[in-house]
């Protein structure tokens, strides 16, 4: 016998993101809307331990919502509180206490497991949450700037394995995401500052009047001036989200536009153990990836110039040691091994996303090794000296 049978089916996502302040306060309903049903549903907490700590009454308010609300749904006894930043991802012990603890409570698939943290714990909770009972529904609370504007209220979830980041990981888009400014207000500068390279990521590539709009901004965002932040997060989450529904939410092709600058910022996380931010590698990865666009003839210097004031103005590093790693430790462990990694994460071809001009983007399938080692040398002088080199 020689038969076939062929199946094809759609299965459509929908999830919305609030922007709201004091999100357990219990005049606040946004949250208890989500997760009332008719089925009481069950509630399990994960925490980010640097949110708990910064902000000390946070735990006592979560169980005051939690009893005010009683009739809308039931609380788990306990609230998980997990390690932030890589640590979450790096440990898989923290996935494991979340699904110990969703087996304990018998926490099911009609019920919520919200996370409350930035982007790496929120990226370890939704982890969990997708491959418990084959998927658990998982309510975001991003509190850092980076978390609200861009990881969090995407569809990707997942933790660091083999030395490598987001190595095991899923694609399942969140029941929901709340995004509260108050969360904001107690970030330590460097952490307020990371989450808007990812603005400038998105607007270099997409839409030049936002990044004009940050460039003009730039002050009055390194003073933490609210309304300046609120609308670049806004703006910023709208267009990762205009993204994600634009054909290819599951990256099944081998383009990642919105991960422009990332596939040396990924690395040089790794080479340096951590000790730079997400945001702040970005950064890196942006300007080594501009200043090569640059010496290719793609923009033009008076371009190149823009956004390297506008990254200096924010403070942001160029440089690290690291990006001038050699290989005597093994190919793993230069920058340029990024390269391959980052086509490996994909599959496929290597593509990545370069500048054609400001506020559009283009994608090359190859890199010129000695023109990016040109790149890092003009950016060590730029860290150094300023524009004036």
């Amino acid at each position: 016998m020689n038969k076939k049978l062929q199946q094809s089916f759609v299965v459509p996502f929908d999830y919305p993101v609030y922007f709201t302040d004091h999100i357990f306060n219990p005049k606040n309903s946004t949250l208890a809307t989500l997760l009332k049903s008719k089925n009481h549903p069950k509630v399990l907490y994960v925490a980010d331990e640097g949110v708990v700590s910064h902000h000390t009454t946070l735990l006592s308010s979560i169980e005051n919502f939690n009893q005010f609300y009683k009739n809308n749904f039931q609380a788990c006894n306990k609230i998980i509180v997990i390690p932030g930043g890589e640590t979450a991802k790096n440990n898989p012990k923290y996935v494991e206490r979340i699904l110990d603890a969703v087996n304990k409570y018998g926490v099911d698939r009609h019920s919520f497991i919200v996370g409350i943290g930035g982007g790496a714990v929120l990226d370890a909770v939704g982890f969990a949450a997708a491959i418990a009972h084959r998927g658990i529904r998982h309510i975001r609370i991003p509190t850092t700037v980076l978390s609200q504007n861009d990881s969090g209220i995407g569809v990707k979830n997942g933790i660091n394995s083999y030395h490598k980041k987001n190595f095991l990981g899923t694609f399942a888009p969140p029941f929901a995401v709340v995004n509260d400014f108050q969360f904001l207000t107690t970030l330590e500068t460097r952490d307020w500052r990371a989450g808007i390279s990812e603005a400038i990521k998105v607007a270099l590539i997409k839409d030049a009047t936002f990044f004009q709009f940050i460039y003009e901004h730039a002050d009055k965002l390194n003073k933490r001036d609210k309304a300046a932040m609120q609308q670049l997060i806004f703006r910023c989450a709208e267009m990762h989200m205009e993204h994600i529904a634009g054909g290819d939410p599951f990256e099944m092709g081998s383009s990642r536009p919105l991960d422009f600058g990332h596939w040396s910022a990924h690395k040089l996380e790794q080479l340096t153990n951590y000790s730079i931010r997400h945001g702040e590698a970005v950064a890196i990865g942006m300007a080594l990836d501009v200043t090569y666009s640059f010496l290719k003839g793609m923009i033009t210097e008076a371009e190149l110039n823009t956004i390297i004031e506008l990254l200096l103005k924010l403070e942001f590093p160029l440089f690290v040691p690291e990006m001038e790693a050699t290989t005597t430790k093994g190919k793993a462990f230069s920058l340029i091994a990024g390269l391959e990694e980052f086509r490996e994460h994909l599959g496929g071809e290597l593509t990545i996303m370069l500048l054609e001009t400001i506020g559009k983007g283009v994608e090359v399938h190859e890199l010129d090794t000695d023109l990016i080692q040109k790149s890092i040398v003009i950016l060590k002088a730029f860290h150094h000296e300023g524009l004036s080199v």
